[in-house]
């Protein structure tokens, strides 16, 4: 496993399979995107300035994108970084985003001055709570609520990890390629 960096045209059509899954994005504020062009679009909406912080799982080096790990700075504070995962329906299964997040928040610690990282999860989505959990993420409350979304109003779990707690180990993390 390998996470490259992100790049939305060449991986729009692969990520495509996630962001253009109705299932997949059922938590997400906008539903899927129809097609691999608005996906594209997206993808260099959603990670525009975060090209360090923005990779791809994938199994070779060059190989299709599985899944998306990224970390967004929301500009409230140059330290606290949200986290973001997704992982393609045929991917699951293979700690994919466990292993993801694990590698790429050490990289955020030991390459930046990050002090946080959060992850805004719905209450329903079981998976990302399990994964977040499973790192060692501290889940801090609820914003009841907090985002008006494609299938209403939702509440927000907010989960957080401080650079000096525990991130739990996770075997077989994947090897971080950088620009």
């Amino acid at each position: 496993m390998f996470l490259r960096p992100l790049d939305p045209a060449a991986d729009g059509a692969a990520l495509h399979r996630i962001f253009g899954d109705p299932d997949c994005c059922l938590w997400l504020p906008e539903p899927a995107t129809p097609d691999i062009e608005t996906t594209i679009a997206k993808l260099k909406e959603w990670y525009a300035g975060f090209a360090d912080t923005s990779w791809v799982v994938c199994e070779t080096p060059d190989g299709p994108a599985l899944g998306v790990i990224a970390f967004y700075n929301t500009g409230r504070d140059a330290d606290i970084w949200e986290a973001a995962c997704m992982v393609a329906p045929a991917a699951r299964g293979r700690n994919y985003a466990a292993r993801g997040l694990y590698a790429a928040i050490r990289y955020l610690f030991e390459n930046t001055t990050a002090r946080r990282v959060f992850a805004d999860i719905d209450p329903d989505n079981r998976a990302s709570i399990r994964t977040f959990e499973k790192l060692g993420f501290t889940r801090e409350g609820v914003l009841r609520g907090e985002w008006k979304t494609h299938i209403g109003i939702r509440d927000s779990v907010i989960f957080g990890l401080l650079r000096t707690d525990n991130l739990t180990d996770i075997a077989n993390p994947p090897e971080l390629i950088t620009a």
